[in-house]
């Protein structure tokens, strides 16, 4: 678990990609919460089978897909430790999660049953396993429409799905592959302040 910022009226806790660390997403992070609070990175429990230094949430494999994504639960978990740790310090109305592919997916999951502020997904999916009956919090959907690793129609279902449960949904698509593109600043920094009740700040 990483920390950065200074304290304020909001936390983001951040869930980076199969590959990466807590590292990764500290920059993105540290511009979207100027003057809005502090910066949590968590770091998956697992190591990346491939990537020297990288993590993984759960093995992403063809056989785990096939099996209904078996790490989930144990993955969810951790990040449920990790969260209810930090509610001592910062109360969960307070806290948004932001979460980019494999992070994605897991901020939705821990987002379930949490009166959160919100959710930033970023080329994230649903998982198949759970439809994220009870998920509160505003949700903001980012994902490239050329992305070849998760597909923009992966955003699209989690749109679909959250608008039938009556979820406050937004999906942002913008061209480009796997990533978080600049534009997309330009939607996720307003929704933090919506979140956190600094709007225009």
């Amino acid at each position: 678990m990483v920390r950065r910022g200074k304290s304020g009226p909001g936390r983001l806790v951040l869930l980076h990609g199969w590959g990466a660390n807590s590292q990764d997403l500290l920059p993105l992070a540290h511009h979207l919460m100027e003057g809005l609070g502090d910066v949590v990175a968590l770091e998956a429990p697992e190591p990346h089978p491939h990537v020297p230094g990288g993590r993984q949430w759960y093995p992403l494999t063809e056989e785990a897909q096939a099996q209904g994504w078996p790490g989930v639960p144990a993955a969810l978990a951790t990040i449920n430790r990790h969260l209810a740790r930090l509610r001592q310090e910062h109360p969960w109305p307070r806290t948004a999660l932001l979460g980019f592919s494999q992070g994605a997916a897991m901020a939705l999951e821990a987002a379930v049953h949490k009166p959160l502020a919100g959710v930033v997904a970023c080329s994230g999916y649903p998982h198949g396993r759970n439809p994220l009956q009870g998920l509160q919090a505003p949700v903001l959907l980012i994902h490239g429409q050329n992305d070849p690793v998760v597909p923009l129609q992966a955003s699209l279902q989690l749109q679909a799905l959250l608008e039938a449960q009556g979820c406050e949904i937004t999906l942002r698509s913008f061209p480009g592959e796997h990533t978080i593109p600049f534009e997309a600043l330009a939607f996720i920094r307003p929704f933090l302040e919506r979140c956190f009740g600094v709007e225009g700040s």
